[in-house]
């Protein structure tokens, strides 16, 4: 193994660990695992983790700007989350003529608007689709027919959005205007089937993609024209998602999946790689 990878010890294995997040004014990791479903979080300096079951499939918690709540994606929809009163006050379900689906990836620009994928639970549809949530809570669908929404990311300039359909092993680019709008969809990079699926995404500070393979075992950086420049080995299969975290955002970490691997030992854990590059500072929900 690559002696730059720490499989934090944990006392269970994530069935679909998801959504890594640095939310710095608290000092934690938050990620979630999506079927079991819990909400997880790493305290940074005392390496503490910790653990809470929500009542249906989370698929990502963010934080709101200047305040201590959260907005988070459930399969009802979006919702705001008191972790310390431990209450979900509904919001809206963005997609009530699909019941069947479930938010599973998000993401905040830098006007603090959330971009959130959806899926079909089952994945035997292609009924998915990416959302704008505004800062004044309202959402609108920006675009739609996905297999498996996935991991959105941004450039470093904000001025493109990266987003994927993991069944289509694809990784889109978008033109993002000021006003949230989207255009000159185009396939960025589309992976071999030897790479698996692309999965959960983030960017480092010098604009480069960071991409997590569903089936692929490993963790990929790719420039900023889709060009491959590092591969990175992970001991588990499923690879998820990844983010920066830390005062120095130089502490790389990346969630996977237990479903489809138990066998495997590592699988459903939540690793730690030091590989030489800083991510860009997490963003907060602007509403």
């Amino acid at each position: 193994m690559d002696p730059r990878i720490r499989i934090l010890d944990r006392p269970r294995r994530d069935r679909l660990g998801e959504g890594p997040i640095w939310v710095p004014e608290r000092g934690l990791l938050f990620w979630v695992d999506i079927e079991a479903p819990a909400l997880n979080w790493l305290d940074l300096a005392r390496g503490e983790t910790g653990t809470h079951p929500f009542p249906e499939p989370l698929g990502w918690i963010i934080p709101r700007a200047g305040r201590r709540d959260f907005i988070v994606g459930l399969k009802s929809g979006f919702a705001i989350y008191d972790l310390e009163a431990d209450r979900i006050t509904p919001i809206g379900d963005p997609e009530p003529d699909e019941p069947d689906n479930r938010l599973n990836d998000a993401k905040v620009d830098g006007a603090g608007r959330i971009w959130a994928g959806s899926m079909h639970q089952a994945e035997t549809a292609a009924s998915g689709s990416l959302h704008r949530l505004d800062p004044d809570l309202t959402w609108r669908r920006m675009d739609t027919s996905y297999g498996v929404a996935n991991g959105p990311t941004f450039s470093r300039d904000g001025r493109i959005l990266y987003h994927s359909d993991s069944a289509a092993r694809t990784v889109y680019a978008f033109d993002l205007a000021a006003d949230g709008t989207l255009t000159g969809k185009r396939a960025f990079l589309r992976f071999p089937e030897a790479w698996g699926w692309p999965d959960g995404m983030t960017t480092d500070s010098e604009g480069c993609l960071w991409i997590a393979h569903w089936g692929g075992g490993r963790l990929s950086r790719v420039d900023p024209e889709g060009r491959l420049m590092r591969a990175i080995p992970l001991p588990a299969p499923n690879i998820t998602s990844c983010a920066f975290a830390g005062e120095g955002l130089d502490r790389l970490f990346v969630t996977s999946a237990a479903r489809g691997a138990e066998h495997v030992p590592a699988a459903g854990g939540l690793f730690e790689l030091d590989v030489g590059v800083t991510g860009l500072p997490p963003r907060a929900f602007g509403g």
